[in-house]
């Protein structure tokens, strides 16, 4: 990470980032109709849950086992936990899909997933800059983060609002509120990822 050979830690944090950003482009695909297949779609999720997990998992390994590391130990872990967070988060809310098995697609659900991949992609190429030690382009992308966590939050805000309008079934509106609720703690989790890398600029700047 930070030399011309790359240093493993570089490469696992690349491959986590790379990981979600591939998860959450699928996550955006969803389409809540009759023909929707929930258990795919969540197996797919899953898978990509899983492996980050492992990756997770060798991450912490090679840290224990590792003296000195090109950036604070402490940040590398945050950083991997806060990826794996938002994983994590994609899984909950897949499994939300299923279990309530909604067939009701919103326009709100589509603002959500868009803002949440969109994230993933800035994070992925802040990610990248880090380990290129590349710190004074890291911001513009945690920046972007932050904004798309904001479009959720107005998101969620304009989707409750509507559904306690139009719902008329509370069974429905608790779950549409759980799903709503959910997707905007994604977001929420992409922002721990923007903080941490702007921690490790202000650190390493």
């Amino acid at each position: 990470m930070f030399n011309r050979k790359p240093n493993k830690f570089a490469v696992q944090l690349n491959t986590m980032v790379e990981n979600l950003e591939r998860a959450a482009k699928y996550f955006e695909n969803v389409n809540l109709d009759s023909s929707f297949n929930f258990k795919t779609y969540f197996d797919n999720i899953k898978a990509f849950e899983t492996h980050g997990d492992n990756l997770m998992h060798h991450l912490i390994s090679d840290l224990n086992q590792t003296f000195i590391t090109p950036i604070e130990r402490e940040d590398i872990l945050a950083l991997a936990n806060a990826l794996d967070d938002v994983l994590d988060g994609m899984e909950e809310v897949a499994a939300m899909f299923m279990m309530y098995n909604q067939k009701k697609h919103t326009p709100h659900i589509d603002v959500f997933v868009e803002n949440i991949s969109k994230a993933c992609t800035e994070a992925k190429l802040a990610v990248e800059l880090v380990n290129e030690r590349k710190f004074d382009h890291v911001r513009v992308h945690a920046i972007k983060i932050k904004e798309h966590e904001t479009n959720c939050d107005v998101v969620l805000r304009k989707s409750i609002k509507e559904l306690f309008d139009t719902e008329e079934n509370p069974i429905k509106i608790m779950q549409m509120k759980d799903i709503y609720n959910n997707l905007e703690n994604i977001a929420d989790r992409c922002q721990v990822v923007a903080v941490i890398l702007e921690s490790i600029v202000m650190k390493n700047s």
